[in-house]
C-alpha cells in the first residue's frame, strides 16, 4: 500500500485542522519547503499537499509556495484545494503536480470532473470526504445530500487516477480510522481507494492496507510524533528508501 504524508497549508505555512475545522487549527510549521525535505530525507516516496485556502476560496491561493516544494521534493505530489477549473488543473499539471484531487466539482459540476478526467487521464483523483456518509464540499463548509459511495460509483467510467475518501468525524482526530466507512467505499466502487482520516499508529496503517485500499494519507500522527515515518511506511508496505542527503 501506498502512504501518503500530508501536508496541509493555511497562510503559507503547515497546519492540521481537527475534523476540517478552520477554528481548530495547530501550526506544526513554520516553511512548508522544509517540511517537504524533510519528509523525503526520512524516506517519503510521495506527498499528498492540500491548500486549506484554496479548498475554502474555490480557487488557488497558495500556488507560489506549492510549485517551490514540488520543485523541493523530487517525488511525486498530490494536490488538493481549489481546483475547479481545466485552466487550474493544467497550470498545476505543468509546475508538476502528479495527481490532481478534485471534490467539490464532482458534487457541483460534475460536467466538468468528466471534462478535467479525460483532459488529464489518470491524474484527476475524485476527492470524497464525508460527514456521517455525506459528502462535504468547500473546504468542509458545506455538506450535500448526496452519499460519498453513490458519487464514488457514478464516477467510476471516468479515466480517474483514485478516489481519495476521508471520514470527516476521525480526521485529525487520532482516533483510529473509520474501517466500516472504508470497507463500504471499496465494496461500492471499482476505482483505487486512497484512505485518509484518523491514523494514528502502525496498526492502523496495516488495518487500512488489510481492508484493501490503494493508499494511505497519514498527517497529525506524523507531527505529533506518536507514528515515525518509517515505522508508518513499514505498515503500510511501502519500503523505506532510507535517509536521503
Amino acid at each position: 500500500m501506498e502512504l501518503w504524508p500530508a501536508i496541509d497549508l493555511r497562510g503559507g505555512k503547515c497546519v492540521r485542522l481537527l475534523q476540517g475545522d478552520y477554528d481548530r487549527e495547530t501550526v506544526f510549521g513554520e516553511d512548508p519547503v522544509a517540511m517537504v525535505r524533510q519528509f523525503v530525507a526520512s524516506g517519503a516516496k510521495r506527498l499528498h499537499i492540500v491548500d486549506l485556502d484554496g479548498a475554502k476560496a474555490g480557487k488557488p491561493v497558495q500556488a507560489d509556495v506549492i510549485a517551490r516544494m514540488v520543485a523541493a521534493a523530487g517525488v511525486p505530489c498530490q494536490l488538493g484545494g481549489g481546483i475547479r477549473s481545466l485552466e487550474t488543473a493544467r497550470r498545476y499539471a505543468e509546475i508538476g503536480i502528479s495527481r490532481l484531487v478534485v471534490g467539490s466539482v464532482a458534487i457541483e459540476e460534475p460536467a466538468l470532473l468528466e471534462e478535467l478526467a479525460h483532459a488529464l487521464p489518470g491524474r484527476i483523483v475524485l476527492g470524497l470526504d464525508a460527514r456521517d456518509g455525506r459528502v462535504a464540499v468547500r473546504g468542509w463548509t458545506d455538506t450535500s445530500p448526496l452519499r460519498a459511495v453513490d458519487v464514488a460509483c457514478r464516477s467510476q467510467h471516468l479515466p480517474l487516477a483514485a478516489v481519495v475518501y476521508t471520514d470527516i468525524a476521525t480526521d485529525g482526530m487520532l482516533s483510529g480510522p473509520n474501517l466500516a466507512a472504508l470497507r463500504e467505499m471499496l465494496a461500492a466502487s471499482s476505482l483505487p481507494v486512497v484512505a485518509s482520516g484518523g491514523v494514528a499508529t502502525a496498526a492502523d496503517v496495516a488495518a487500512v492496507a488489510v481492508a484493501g485500499a490503494q493508499g494511505c494519507i497519514v498527517g497529525r500522527a506524523l507531527y505529533d510524533g506518536g507514528l515515525g515515518l518509517a515505522e508508518a511506511l513499514a505498515a503500510a508496505g511501502d519500503g523505506v528508501s532510507g535517509p536521503r542527503s
